[in-house]
């Protein structure tokens, strides 16, 4: 087992390496001048104050030694000052990376608990209705457009029945509960502010639903699919003949040996909805990640957008770390 998660670890590293070389070379051949973006026309038109600007964001050297700079500081955590904010990169990943990785989680909690007892479900009760209504409800939130979703769900829940609050994290009167995480939700439980905690999961439902609806039609499909895979096994076959019950066969000899595929696209899962949440944010005004980034790309600020980036892919090799680590304790055979 430690053989196994040091070469993980090493091909992570070289991963991490590559991502970084990829994403500044993408950045740097991309058509457009940060500079003259952010700079007024009158501004612009000088080709002193273009030069001095160029000189000071280290857009005129030579691209080796920018990419050089730029590992140096990615070595010691620092992604560069933002062109737009005049900030540094990290400090603006910093402030706004907790409302999405709370909206990602709730959306990834809401999917799991829906798409595995659904995918179960349809499997064990194949070619019922129940087993039609997942495949209905699989195929509706895969194909359903995510701005669509949340466009008609604000419409209905909001603006036609008003049983769901308006968007932002919460209400614009409320003040945001006080904690050292930017969790709203944990924050304030830890303060035991309850009416923030409520204004702040009321929030949640919405946003949460649409971005965790492609993800439950996933999870439910592949959930289902493997369940199938695991009914028709022998070993199956075996305990039914020993006369077990039927929730015993399906939860304690078919559903683990199910999980690995299932593990494996949760894991991506999670990861797609941190990277993935821009239209999301943008529809529900969701100071987050996705809206950060949005406004980066209009904005050609180059830096925040390959320190965005980089975290994305952080994100992507860290879950696919410990997707391989899980593989090793559900199967026994991948530590051998």
């Amino acid at each position: 087992m430690p053989r196994y998660i040091a070469t993980r670890l090493l091909s992570a590293l070289a991963m991490a390496l590559l991502a970084s070389l990829v994403v500044f070379l993408i950045s740097a051949l991309v058509p457009g001048d940060p500079v003259l973006a952010q700079m007024g026309d009158i501004a612009a038109s000088n080709p002193a104050t273009v030069l001095e600007w160029r000189a000071k964001w280290g857009l005129d050297l030579p691209l080796w030694e920018r990419y050089g700079i730029f590992l140096y500081g990615l070595a010691h955590g620092d992604l560069g000052i933002s062109i737009a904010t005049r900030r540094p990169v990290l400090d603006d990943i910093v402030q706004y990376a907790p409302a999405t990785v709370e909206l990602a989680t709730i959306a990834f909690m809401l999917a799991i608990g829906v798409g595995i007892p659904l995918g179960i479900a349809a499997a064990v009760w194949r070619d019922t209705w129940v087993d039609s209504l997942a495949r209905v409800i699989s195929l509706l939130g895969v194909s359903a457009p995510t701005f669509w979703l949340a466009f008609i769900m604000l419409a209905i829940f909001y603006g036609w029945l008003g049983w769901a609050p308006g968007p932002g994290r919460m209400d614009p009167i409320a003040f945001p509960p006080d904690g050292p995480t930017g969790l709203f939700l944990l924050d304030a439980a830890l303060a035991r502010d309850w009416e923030a905690f409520w204004d702040a999961a009321t929030h949640l439902v919405l946003p949460s639903i649409v971005l965790a609806a492609a993800t439950i039609g996933l999870i439910t499909r592949t959930t289902r699919a493997a369940m199938l895979d695991s009914l028709g096994q022998d070993y199956v076959r075996v305990a039914r003949a020993k006369g077990l019950r039927a929730r015993v066969i399906v939860l304690r000899h078919a559903l683990p040996n199910a999980l690995v595929p299932v593990v494996t696209l949760g894991g991506l899962a999670y990861a797609n909805l941190l990277a993935g949440a821009v239209m999301t944010e943008t529809v529900f005004s969701w100071p987050g990640l996705g809206r950060y980034t949005f406004r980066s790309a209009a904005a050609l600020d180059f830096p925040a957008i390959m320190g965005i980036t980089l975290v994305v892919s952080a994100t992507y090799l860290l879950v696919n770390l410990l997707v391989d680590l899980s593989y090793a304790a559900l199967d026994p055979r991948v530590r051998r």
